[in-house]
């Protein structure tokens, strides 16, 4: 079948020889870098010509492709899908849609492999790409085997001066409906209708999950819901509290049951209850783990390092065993299948549904799960987190860092507290102290070290804080912390 009239017409400049591929943006579980200068046109078409002959070696010869709301993943889609076509795959193009969509796509059209272009929750100036085989996806060594490839190819092969036909064609489908039905068929809210406020911050969801609110019965007051690339209200980011103000303020308001934010691609959460509180991610894997762990007694759970020890206090009275777990979406489901857990999740919001779901993160079901459980009680959800243990924690602070000097300050910070206290490295450092705990990790997406501390009360808080900037700074004297 050839290629759409709108794709021949589509031109990438030709160029010969070693096209660029820095290897920075081959980050441990996505690509990602500045759009039109670290990933341009051409390097779309090689990573999808690239990726098209990974599908091949392994017998496959389709790939789902879709893209979010971005102002370069257009460009970004069509070149990586002349490249798969080129390189005889077929490619089911899927549009615009979130990155759960773009997974749940695959499970609906029984595809296994597939190349999702997003840069989630970075700024708007950059892109990147997901890329899924065998219906998860890739990360770590297969992303580097990947990257080498695209090397090989570049390196050899000339880039075409326009999109030609090929043999194995395009096939357009709309995920849409199919997604929505999936969504309503498997949360019902039986209780009592809710009033929901949702932010999309102009974001990839901003076009689905109002809709998907509506279906599940409830009251929609909708904020920032037009998709906007330029996000001109507020970065679609949860994890940031001055994100959340405009939603707190509407929740207050509209004196709503909760408030509801996704980021820019649609596979975290954030929650506001009725009074403004900002519930976070290891909050809201409380409740959902005591709905679920009763289903699977003895189970592991994976606790991120970043989450609270108030997770790891109710995972253990419920019965489970819990397993500390580095941060990141594909290492996370790879160990989910691997020790059959059936829900976790991270601090940031992606929470992990392998009960009565597929197993990956989406932050639209995850927020319809919530709102099962809030319809089915009586008490607003304030009262329903009332009884969560209180300890002092800072958020999740993010402190600028070369990606180059990030390791390095993680193991000179593992030999400053060595034999001092216990140590906690499956992701970064974790120190724990007889009266808290600090954290300090490499972010795999950013050029940034990410921070955390809790402690039991406020003054215990702030001399766990000190010790984490003493050793930071003789690990890094020059770095700038702010928590």
């Amino acid at each position: 079948m050839p290629l759409t009239k709108e794709l021949q017409e589509q031109r990438i400049p030709s160029r010969e020889g070693r096209a660029s591929v820095p290897s920075h943006v081959f980050r441990e579980y996505d690509i990602r870098g500045k759009a039109y200068e670290d990933i341009d046109l051409p390097f779309c078409y090689w990573l999808g010509r690239a990726f098209g002959e990974t599908l091949k070696t392994a017998g496959l010869d389709t790939a789902i492709v879709g893209h979010d709301n971005r102002k370069s993943s257009p460009d970004f889609h069509r070149a990586l899908i002349a490249g798969l076509q080129h390189s005889g795959c077929e490619a089911v193009d899927i549009g615009e849609v979130t990155t759960p969509m773009f997974y749940y796509a695959m499970h609906h059209y029984k595809e296994p492999s597939g190349v999702m272009i997003t840069a989630s929750h970075n700024p708007g100036d950059e892109n990147g790409f997901k890329i899924a085989m065998d219906y998860t996806t890739i990360y770590g060594e297969e992303i580097q085997k990947l990257r080498s490839r695209v090397l090989g190819l570049a390196a050899e092969g000339k880039l075409p001066s326009r999109f030609d036909y090929v043999e194995a064609g395009l096939r357009r489908e709309s995920v849409e409906e199919p997604y929505l039905d999936m969504l309503a068929d498997k949360i019902r809210l039986n209780g009592r209708k809710l009033k929901v406020v949702v932010d999309c911050g102009n974001g990839t969801p901003s076009p689905f999950a109002p809709k998907a609110l509506r279906r599940w019965g409830c009251d929609v007051v909708e904020l920032y819901c037009k998709s906007d690339p330029d996000f001109p209200n507020h970065h679609p980011d949860p994890v940031e509290p001055k994100n959340l103000q405009d939603l707190i303020n509407v929740v207050k308001k509209e004196r709503a049951d909760i408030g509801i934010a996704f980021d820019g691609d649609g596979d975290r959460v954030g929650v506001v209850d009725e009074q403004g509180g900002i519930l976070w991610g290891d909050q809201l894997m409380i409740q959902f783990w005591r709905e679920i762990l009763p289903k699977y007694p003895g189970c592991k759970a994976l606790v991120e390092v970043k989450c609270s020890k108030a997770l790891v206090e109710e995972i253990e009275k419920l019965g489970g065993e819990p397993v500390f777990h580095r941060t990141g979406h594909s290492h996370i489901k790879a160990s989910m299948r691997k020790l059959d857990v059936p829900f976790t999740g991270e601090m940031s919001g992606h929470l992990f549904f392998r009960d009565e779901y597929y197993g990956f993160d989406d932050g639209l079901y995850a927020a319809g799960r919530l709102l099962r459980i809030l319809s089915r009680d009586s008490r607003p959800l304030s009262e329903l987190f009332s009884d969560l243990p209180r300890y002092c924690a800072t958020p999740e602070t993010r402190v600028p860092c070369d990606d180059d000097a990030k390791q390095e300050i993680i193991h000179k910070l593992k030999n400053y507290f060595d034999g001092k206290h216990e140590l906690i490295d499956v992701d970064g450092v974790r120190v724990l102290f007889p009266n808290g705990w600090g954290l300090v990790r490499s972010s795999n997406t950013q050029p940034i070290l990410v921070l955390r501390a809790e402690a039991d009360n406020e003054t215990d808080l702030q001399e766990v804080k000190a010790h984490m900037e003493q050793a930071l700074h003789e690990a890094a004297p020059g770095l700038q912390i702010q928590w």
